[in-house]
């Protein structure tokens, strides 16, 4: 008997008992639809890491300095300083202060901004922001201190009907002139970066102080020359800041320099780790319908032990009988497999589109299937009916042609 026949006996033979057949491949059908769900939201989310970080800016470098508690601390003219000796590598910087603040007060009402931050005249060149109306904070603004805002398209839209420029709002009992309004950049919706209200960070870390919030580290963001050059740059501020703190060797640094391309990729090592943990919990349920398929082939062996003793009474050789209950079991985990990656696919489309829904922000969700994953589940899932499959195969194939002809 040729694999032809083999193939269509096995599908004869799982059409006679349609419900055993399904219960015999339910562990393979969860076990593979879980793998492609998995893979697939996996893939999709860093997908979705790799395009946040992408508007970012590929050359982005942020520095967190925190308080040492000595005499000589890393100060805003330091970091002013490094980009002014090294501009081969650095282009810019900008001190980056959320401030704390519970509402803003316009015309049309009150709110919390989810982005409240202050900032110097040269964060706009580092994220690339573009604006729509007026003009963004400049180098007098932050040095005088000077009470102006820059806001986002949301804020204009919702609290000033699209006419915020040259209009004020209130800020900690402070009235804040809105000298520019940044362009359209998350479909202005709250909670993106559409939702800003940006000051000079002078005012914010008064504010700040005003409000008895304690700052035990400053942050800062920093701009490279290009990508090429980011890890240069940063190898560069660390030595400065090394400098300024006498640290050493073996010594904690009290400060914490990081990429935009390595943030990504520590991001994508997180989540790599997590699927392989989640890929292997899925895995036992391929392993349990394997275990069921073993169990369904012995049945099998059992309910057909004359057939194998005609058979063997005929010519049938060991080979041809244990290459005709592998492939059945074969059969029966590839038909599983199938089932369970379009199950699958229908899953993570599915828990794609509700995740995106209940995100917040300009981010888009969508579930990557990938032929990769299809291909490997598949593959899995016939390896796993060959693998458990054998057993009962060659249970069969050993069978005595005489003892098999007089069983009952």
């Amino acid at each position: 008997m040729d694999v032809k026949q083999s193939f269509l006996l096995a599908v004869k033979s799982l059409a006679v008992s349609k419900m055993r057949a399904l219960l015999t491949m339910l562990g393979i059908i969860i076990g593979v639809a879980a793998v492609i769900v998995i893979i697939s939201l996996g893939d999709g989310m860093q997908k979705l890491m790799s395009d946040q970080f992408d508007k970012l800016g590929a050359n982005l470098i942020q520095v967190s300095v925190f308080s040492a508690g000595s005499s000589r601390e890393a100060t805003v003219d330091d970091m002013y300083q490094l980009v002014e000796k090294n501009p081969k590598y650095l282009s810019a910087v900008s001190p980056y202060v959320s401030v704390s603040a519970s509402s803003v007060r316009t015309p049309n009402g009150t709110f919390t901004p989810s982005n409240l931050l202050g900032v110097s005249e040269d964060y706009a060149e580092i994220r690339a922001l573009t604006l729509d109306q007026g003009r963004f904070l400049q180098y007098v603004d932050v040095l005088r201190s000077q009470k102006v805002c820059v806001v986002g398209s949301y804020v204009n839209q919702e609290y000033f009907g699209g006419a915020a420029l040259g209009q004020t709002l209130g800020l900690n009992g402070y009235s804040y002139t809105v000298v520019g309004v940044l362009a359209e950049t998350a479909e202005s919706r709250k909670g993106t970066e559409d939702d800003a209200v940006l000051i000079p960070y002078t005012n914010a870390e008064k504010l700040n102080s005003v409000a008895g919030a304690v700052s035990y580290y400053q942050m800062y963001m920093l701009s490279g020359t290009s990508k090429d050059t980011a890890t240069a740059a940063r190898s560069i501020i660390e030595k400065r800041l090394d400098t300024i703190y006498g640290v050493s060797d073996g010594d904690s640094s009290p400060y914490m320099v990081i990429t935009s391309a390595e943030m990504l990729d520590m991001m994508n090592t997180m989540m790599d780790t997590m699927m392989v943990v989640l890929v292997a919990i899925a895995g036992i349920s391929l392993l349990v319908g394997g275990i069921g398929i073993m169990n369904i082939m012995l049945v099998s062996v059992s309910e057909r032990t004359r057939e194998i003793g005609i058979r063997k009474s005929l010519g049938a050789k060991r080979r041809d009988i244990r290459g005709q209950f592998i492939i059945e079991a074969a059969t029966t985990s590839a038909i599983g497999g199938v089932i369970g990656i379009v199950l699958g696919i229908l899953m993570a489309n599915l828990a794609g589109v509700l995740i995106e829904s209940l995100m917040s922000g300009d981010a888009e969700f969508t579930a990557v299937i990938s032929l990769g994953a299809i291909s490997v589940a598949f593959g899995v899932s016939v390896g796993v009916g060959v693998l458990f499959g054998y057993l009962p195969a060659n249970k069969a194939a050993k069978l005595n042609p005489i003892d098999a002809l007089r069983y009952e």
